[in-house]
């Protein structure tokens, strides 16, 4: 079965949705940015079979994001202060 762009583009905003679910500032940004420079380094792979492995490690990825951020979301942690506060109105 071949991995359409059209999967591969799911994969990464389900990957940037879990990345976003870490209750700390740290984890989520680091988890981010590991997402996106992951994509970017590998946006010019052409050989399928790369194509395929680099899914399956996204898939992997996005399982051990899922349980990350879920015992994440356990632990309540302090705001740090480059965080953005949530505006009242």
């Amino acid at each position: 079965m071949s991995t359409t762009s059209k999967q591969i583009l799911g994969l990464y905003k389900q990957l940037l949705g879990k990345a976003n679910k870490f209750d700390n500032y740290n984890f989520r940004e680091f988890a981010k940015r590991k997402v996106v420079d992951s994509f970017k380094a590998n946006k010019n792979l052409k050989d399928e079979e790369a194509v395929k492995n680099f899914y399956n490690e996204g898939i992997n990825n996005l399982a051990m994001l899922h349980r990350q951020s879920t015992i994440s979301q356990m632990y309540t942690f302090e705001k740090v202060v480059v965080e953005p506060l949530k505006k009242k109105i």
